[in-house]
Formats: structure tokens, sequence, C-alpha cells
């Protein structure tokens, strides 16, 4: 009887190891930070909301998680889209599909004035994608219609916009 009750111990114990184990490297791998590696050019973007990609082209610019290029809007001005009506329907606003709290660094939101929806915006600036981009694909809106790709602040820009509130940065 007693090999039995060792036994159903010893099964218990390799179990309660193994769920724990499972559990720690789990939560482990989920809830890393992702890393913000710093270059002299400028600082990644890495989110669930918005991930920086780089081309040979395009240099480093910014991408919805699924590597849909991000735009800007030449017209809009920081917290304001004039992007509005069948503009919308060419460039479609990158609006909040999840949560809007815990935004990473300059990733923001903003109510839309023409239909009430919040849209993402990266340094005060509305974000867009463009029908004529394929999901994860190569940007071919950019310069489009006074669209131009959306860039990650360069290490100079971030630190000046830290310290000044009257940086005047596009974003591009």
């Amino acid at each position: 009887m007693k090999r039995n009750q060792i036994g159903i111990l010893a099964t218990v114990i390799v179990v309660v190891i193994i769920v724990a184990g499972y559990f720690v490297l789990h939560k482990s791998s989920n809830n890393k930070t992702p890393t913000q590696t710093t270059s002299t050019s400028s600082r990644p973007v890495s989110d669930a909301i918005v991930i920086t990609k780089s081309s040979s082209k395009y240099g480093n610019y910014l991408a919805e998680p699924n590597g849909t290029p991000l735009y800007n809007y030449g017209a809009d001005s920081k917290g304001v889209s004039r992007c509005t009506g069948s503009c919308l329907s060419i460039w479609p606003a990158y609006q909040d599909k999840t949560s809007t709290t815990n935004l990473p660094n300059y990733v923001g939101t903003i109510k839309r004035t023409d239909n009430g929806e919040i849209q993402y915006t990266y340094n005060g600036l509305p974000l867009y994608t463009y029908v004529g981009d394929s999901q994860g694909g190569t940007p071919t809106g950019n310069g489009v219609n006074g669209f131009k790709l959306a860039v990650p602040l360069s290490i100079n820009q971030s630190q000046s916009n830290s310290t000044s509130s009257s940086s005047n940065s596009s974003g591009y």
C-alpha cells in the first residue's frame, strides 16, 4: 500500500513541477516588454498597436502589427484629422480596435469629429492606412495625395519633444 502512495505522491510532485514550470515560462514569454534598441537614426516602436518596419527604399516606417504601412496626411495637424468623406474611402483611419489604455510612447488617440470614432495618432498626428497596400506588403501610398509614411521619431526629436512642448515636429 505504501508503494502506491509513494508512487502517487511522486506523480503529483512531477505534475506540479511541470505545471508550475509551464506557467512561469508562459507568463514570462508573453509579458516581456518589447526591446527598444537605440540607434542614432530612430527609436524603433514595437507594440501591439504600432510596430516599426524597415526597407532599403523607405528606411524605418510605422506599420500595423500585421505589417500594413501607416501614413500621415500633410493637411492634418496635431490632434486634428482633415481626411474625411471620400478621402477616408482611400485612406482609412487607423482606428482603435482594442484598448486606448497603456499606449506606448508617442501613440495616442483622437475622437474624430466626422464620425465620433477613435483614431490612433503618433506624436499627435492621425494615422491612416492606404487601400492600395496589401497586408504586410510594400508601401505604395508614400507621396500620394499629400500622404507620407509615418516614421518613428528620431532620438533627437523625442528628446526635444520631452524637453519642449512647442516642438513642431510633423512626425515625418
